[in-house]
């Protein structure tokens, strides 16, 4: 299932993890594990936030995928199934096909 995670970390718990490094580890280590379909950073509520798209295979996938971001950065973190214009097409085609 396509979905997209939606993570806001903690300012002082982020500066500290550029300053060790620890936040470009995690953020290279979380990109490796998922390979995102697309992957955005930015300002969000004013901290810093990304939201990044990939396949979940299983939900047991999710604990080790964010922990690092709950436990480093203090992350709140939100995933959610979303859909690209193809899957629309092809659930909205098969309302019309519903009995």
């Amino acid at each position: 299932m396509r979905v997209m995670l939606r993570a806001h970390m903690d300012t002082a718990a982020t500066n500290e993890g550029i300053k060790t490094g620890a936040l470009p580890q995690a953020i290279k280590t979380l990109m490796e594990k998922v390979k995102p379909e697309a992957a955005y950073f930015g300002l969000h509520e004013g901290v810093r936030s990304c939201w990044i798209v990939f396949d979940l295979q299983d939900s047991a996938q999710m604990p080790p995928l964010m922990e690092d971001l709950f436990l480093q950065f203090n992350a709140e973190i939100e995933v959610a199934p979303v859909m690209n214009a193809e899957d629309l097409a092809r659930g909205l085609a098969a309302m019309g096909t519903a009995p």
